[in-house]
């Protein structure tokens, strides 16, 4: 039987932070939330399979300096970029550093769920 995935969020918003919490555990997955870059940091990344749903624009540590962070220290955590203010030089800068995908706010259900899928597919497959 397959372990449940996490779901990591990291977002500054905490609306945002808990609605998205809500939405991706009717999916059955289960998930962790933190306000900044520098939190998710801080935890316990052991949890396999795993993906992050990043905002893009926080205080401090953005969510580009994370997935440049996490690219750098050799972390192969499954990222997708969600943003209110993404435009497409932005989008195509992730994905070509390595994100799954990329939505803009507000997300629609179905296109999470399958971003999330997605991901967690990758981060199975990641040996």
């Amino acid at each position: 039987m397959s372990k449940i995935a996490t779901v990591y969020i990291v977002d500054d918003d905490a609306s945002v932070r808990k609605s998205l919490e809500r939405l991706i555990k009717s999916f059955g997955f289960n998930v962790k939330t933190f306000a900044s870059a520098a939190q998710f940091l801080l935890a316990d990344l052991h949890q396999e399979p795993c993906c992050l749903v990043l905002n893009i624009r926080m205080p401090g540590v953005s969510g580009l300096e994370l997935q440049d962070e996490l690219n750098k220290a050799g972390y192969d955590i499954p990222i997708i970029f969600i943003t209110g203010h993404g435009d497409n030089p932005i989008g195509v800068q992730v994905m070509n550093n390595g994100a799954v995908d990329f939505l803009r706010k507000p997300v629609e259900d179905d296109d999470l769920l399958a971003a999330v899928n997605k991901a967690i597919e990758k981060s199975r497959n990641i040996s």
